[in-house]
């Protein structure tokens, strides 16, 4: 018989090692995937730190020292400022789950009986966060918001003109604390607006970009010298991706489902050289298009209209607090209702874009 404080807390966590280690778990879900928790926020995508908030050094501007000059011309002296310095805020994320002494504990007896009252508890929770999760990781959080992330439009911005137009998320006057007039002119992801779906329109616009935000460096030990599309997706909305499909179904067969297959970087030969997914999803030289249904929510993304967001996620990805990377804690008493019990799961996190450039967004 349960009676005591600790026998609760021990029966509660014997019965949460079985339900294995905390992951998503598609039950009563309102949508039909999730982007953040499903993928984001897998602990190989995931970067750790610690401290008051997150930081990331940008070298925003080159010397200028590099000339042609005579053997015997007198060396010029400079030691130009070439740095800047990135400032995100942790944010915070929680979500919690109850059970009750009398109906949840005493009235099913047993470690398999409380079992069947714990895990749908916990994962009706756990979906909770991830819907909540996904909702702002779509948005662009206002400029006196506190509690909001740093979501994939705060950083990838649209623009009617085509190049890197990219600039102030809505009302913002600044980026991650930087001045993009003053402190970093470069950062500015690509823009294009296009018109139809089509590939005299929208593909040959990605195309372009394909190739304007694939930076590699001339140095070996410089992030450019990585593969410029190691991790790269392509989001966009149902209506879009339903219009990219039919492209894809409508064109040679012998191309495959890959809307660029005779470009640069994808190998050509037909079918047979073109990689796709199990679940047959259109790809763009090789990377997935994913439908996002957060972007067909117009209460939720309000950022631009039909968008195709092309993210190098080298580049874009959750930075979270060690030790506070979705800790779940021990049961505990709710306060002046000593019959109830709640478990809380904690996250702080907020998102980081290192180099705007090598992103890019379409709009209608």
């Amino acid at each position: 018989m349960v009676t005591a404080h600790d026998d609760i807390t021990d029966l509660v966590k014997g019965t949460l090692r079985h339900l294995g280690r905390m992951k998503f778990q598609q039950i009563a879900q309102n949508l039909q995937r999730y982007e953040v928790l499903g993928r984001w926020l897998k602990k190989d995508k995931v970067v750790f730190d610690s401290g008051r908030g997150i930081q990331r050094n940008l070298m925003s501007r080159l010397s200028n020292t590099a000339a042609h000059v005579g053997l015997l011309e007198t060396d010029g002296s400079v030691l130009p400022d070439l740095m800047e310095q990135l400032n995100i805020p942790w944010r915070h994320a929680q979500v919690n789950w109850s059970f009750l002494y009398q109906t949840d504990i005493l009235m099913n007896r047993g470690p398999s009986l409380v079992y069947n009252v714990v895990k749908p508890r916990r994962a009706a929770a756990l979906i909770n966060m991830a819907e909540e999760l996904e909702a702002k990781a779509w948005s662009v959080p206002d400029v006196d918001n506190k509690t909001d992330p740093y979501g994939l439009p705060y950083w990838v911005v649209g623009n009617d003109t085509t190049g890197f137009n990219g600039g102030l998320p809505g009302s913002h006057t600044k980026i991650a604390g930087l001045d993009l007039t003053t402190d970093a002119p470069n950062f500015k992801n690509y823009t294009a607006q296009y018109t139809n779906v089509d590939k005299p329109d929208l593909i040959k616009k990605m195309r372009t970009a394909h190739r304007k935000i694939g930076f590699y460096s001339p140095i070996e030990d410089d992030d450019y010298a990585k593969a410029a599309f190691r991790d790269m997706r392509v989001y966009t909305d149902d209506t879009t991706v339903s219009e990219l499909e039919d492209i894809g179904e409508s064109q040679n067969e012998n191309l495959g489902r890959d809307l660029a297959s005779m470009e640069a970087g994808v190998p050509k030969g037909g079918g047979k050289d073109i990689r796709v997914s199990d679940s047959g999803v259109i790809m763009f030289k090789r990377h997935p298009i994913i439908w996002v249904p957060q972007l067909d929510d117009t209460t939720v993304f309000t950022a631009e209209t039909n968008p195709v967001y092309m993210i190098n996620h080298d580049t874009f990805y959750p930075m979270c607090l060690k030790g506070d990377f979705l800790r779940e804690g021990s049961p505990r008493e709710v306060p002046d209702q000593h019959n109830a019990w709640r478990v809380f799961v904690d996250l702080s996190y907020n998102y980081l874009c290192v180099d705007r450039r090598r992103n890019a967004v379409f709009r209608k």
